[in-house]
């Protein structure tokens, strides 16, 4: 597999982790490094991972996850998605926090949801013999500099339009799982 394709893949991977790392940035508003590193690895490295799960997993498990991917991914981003929408909501505060998800269980379910794709690209990898590390380290960085692209874009939105931009960027989410629920559904996938 050539690097023109590998390069395709990954940018079509990464499209998931800059929309999910655009909402962040502009639900955040101000976006320190630490947090656009936190998002960044955990999206980069999730993105990693799972080829290489796909492809380890190969089709002992495929025909399971194949059926509910599509369902696992609209479930988590459906609720993250809506916990920002709903604090696009709330009047602002000074003393009000907003929750940054950059941290904790958010940061996992958003690194999961983001990659679920990834894994059938390693399954797909497997079916077609094609060694799975290197597409693997691409798919990683790309997704990785895409989120920090979409942090960046974010946060100059937020800025701009206020604490408000979280209803966009938790619609934003909810769209991206309805969008591969329903391509799965009509077989867009």
């Amino acid at each position: 597999m050539d690097l023109i394709v590998i390069l395709g893949i990954a940018v079509a991977l990464a499209m998931d982790a800059f929309a999910v790392a655009l909402g962040t940035g502009m639900t955040l508003g101000k976006v320190s490094g630490r947090q656009a590193f936190r998002l960044a690895f955990h999206f980069g490295l999730f993105q990693f991972l799972m080829p290489l799960v796909g492809w380890f997993i190969g089709w002992t498990v495929a025909d399971y996850i194949s059926g509910i991917d599509h369902w696992i991914a609209f479930v988590l981003l459906s609720f993250v998605g809506g916990r920002m929408f709903k604090e696009g909501l709330e009047p602002p505060s000074a003393d009000r926090k907003v929750k940054d998800p950059t941290k904790g269980r958010v940061l996992i379910l958003l690194s999961v949801a983001t990659s679920i794709d990834a894994l059938a690209v390693g399954l797909s990898m497997a079916l077609l013999g094609v060694d799975i590390w290197y597409p693997s380290v691409v798919i990683g960085i790309v997704a990785a500099a895409f989120t920090l692209a979409g942090l960046r874009l974010g946060r100059l939105l937020g800025e701009r339009f206020g604490h408000r931009m979280a209803l966009l960027g938790g619609a934003v989410l909810i769209a991206i799982g309805v969008r591969i629920l329903v391509g799965h559904l009509m077989g867009m996938d």
